[in-house]
């Protein structure tokens, strides 16, 4: 059986690109009436609820006609939001300086969670300051689970500052 959030995701993700979104995540789970979340920005980072509006009436009219889920479920269409997902190496790039919360697939040492700040990031790797830790570590994006970026005072005031956020960081 295919993971419903992955049949989504080759189902809506032509339209979406020809819309002039990338799609950022999509879920799909919950109880009785599951909720399939689709998470999407422009190509600058930027999403306004207009956005999001428009998204949501392309991506239902297309589900309506595939019709991939069983059953009712809700469709939440959004923007990642200040302390967003990272799910592409694009979005660590951008976030190079912030911290972030990281969850492997498997163990490394014992440990799958870590929590630092992003040093760097290529097409292939990122690199973490970990603090509990006191050492950096290079994670693959091949054996990260999730990732998202932790909500700090430095990241609010970074954004409302426009030092980061849609287009990348300002201040490099």
């Amino acid at each position: 059986m295919s993971d419903p959030a992955i049949t989504v995701t080759e189902i809506i993700e032509t339209a979406v690109k020809e819309l002039g979104f990338e799609l950022v995540r999509v879920t799909y789970g919950g109880g009785r009436k599951p909720t399939l979340q689709i998470m999407a920005e422009r190509e600058d980072g930027t999403m306004s609820v207009d956005d999001c509006a428009k998204l949501s009436r392309e991506v239902s009219a297309i589900l309506d006609v595939e019709d991939p889920l069983d059953g009712e479920y809700l469709l939440e269409v959004s923007s990642p939001g200040i302390d967003r997902p990272l799910t592409r190496p694009k979005d660590f790039s951008r976030w190079v300086g912030f911290d972030a919360k990281v969850e492997l697939l498997e163990a490394v040492d014992g440990r799958r969670r870590f929590r630092g700040k992003i040093l760097s990031a290529d097409d292939v790797i990122t690199t973490l300051e970990v603090a509990d830790l006191k050492e950096i570590v290079e994670i693959s994006y091949g054996e990260i689970s999730k990732a998202k970026l932790i909500l700090t005072d430095e990241l609010i005031d970074a954004v409302q500052n426009g030092l980061v956020g849609p287009g990348g960081r300002s201040d490099i």
